[in-house]
């Protein structure tokens, strides 16, 4: 019997961001430069192919500083974390490398000096993601106030609304940040904002991918983590911008087939943590099921690097 026709519309860019890359590559450096076990606080990037992958070669993933001994490096996630914890790991004397994207760097350089110039703070993002929790830790207890959605905006209580300025998630939705900000500026119109936004580059770059394939596609796919905030917002993009099937799948092996029953073309995507080998996957999937065509739709290029911290580039 032969295969129906299918169009892959493949999203380029899509997967790996730099910040990404240099993490993983800061745990393989690490683990050969002091050799197994190396220990990881908090997922070093959202995506369990990477972490088990990484858990393989010697990496023991951690949730606190207290679960690390003292004898052993350790890793601070991509994602950012709050002041206190290289603190206390410089208390302990312990040997820890900080993976933490440079563009989440930005932002918590950002709230410091803003904090400095008698601003109180106001973040836009997710409560309880490690990014946020690791930005409004830059600041003491209370000196960042967080907004979710643009209601929160109408209850926000601050000291002085002439002295305010915001930071935000980088992962978050392009759109649904900018609505926001909007809400913002219009409560708070003194408010001071980043030079630049915030949302990183990779975020916004996958986001108009999607918005260019999401017309074109009876279903969108983004492979990715049901805990990564920016395949999350994917999801959300291709839902909003015409998909009528948009669905996250960690791997080939979760797509709902009879959803897809009658499809005459699909868009694949993947969120910044998924590595290109669970693309192929699931590419590989649809070329077992239908004579695929793929058809590459690339909205941007990206050449960013970042370089891994010093004390991995110097021998042991």
């Amino acid at each position: 019997m032969s295969k129906p026709p299918l169009t892959l519309l493949l999203a380029a860019p899509r997967g790996f961001c730099a910040g990404v890359d240099r993490a993983i590559k800061i745990v393989e450096m690490a683990l050969e430069k002091w050799g197994a076990p190396v220990y990881v606080r908090h997922e070093i990037v959202h995506n369990k192919y990477v972490v088990d992958g990484l858990r393989e070669k010697g990496a023991v993933f951690v949730e606190e500083l207290e679960e690390c001994p003292d004898d052993r490096p350790v890793i601070f996630s991509a994602h950012g974390v709050p002041k206190a914890v290289p603190a206390e790991a410089a208390k302990r004397e312990l040997v820890f490398v900080d993976a933490t994207c440079p563009l989440v760097s930005k932002v918590h350089i950002e709230a410091e000096r803003h904090a400095e110039n008698g601003l109180q703070m106001v973040m836009i993002g997710h409560a309880g993601h490690p990014e946020t929790i690791g930005t409004m830790g830059q600041l003491p207890e209370g000196e960042v106030l967080l907004v979710e959605v643009p209601e929160d905006v109408a209850s926000l209580e601050v000291r002085d609304p002439e002295k305010l300025a915001f930071v935000t998630q980088t992962t978050l939705s392009v759109d649904d940040t900018a609505e926001i900000v909007a809400a913002l500026k219009a409560r708070f119109p003194a408010i001071v904002g980043p030079h630049k936004e915030d949302i990183c580059y990779a975020t916004t770059n996958r986001q108009e991918a999607v918005k260019a394939i999401a017309p074109r596609a009876d279903a969108l796919l983004v492979v990715g983590a049901p805990n990564s905030s920016n395949s999350r917002r994917l999801v959300e993009v291709a839902s909003r911008a015409g998909s009528g099937y948009a669905q996250l799948v960690q791997r080939a092996s979760d797509i709902d087939w009879r959803a897809l029953e009658g499809i005459g073309s699909v868009g694949v995507t993947a969120g910044a943590s998924a590595p290109e080998v669970l693309i192929e996957e699931v590419i590989d999937a649809f070329r077992s099921r239908y004579n695929v065509t793929v058809e590459m739709v690339e909205t941007a290029q990206e050449r960013v690097e970042f370089k891994v911290p010093r004390v991995l580039r110097e021998p042991a």
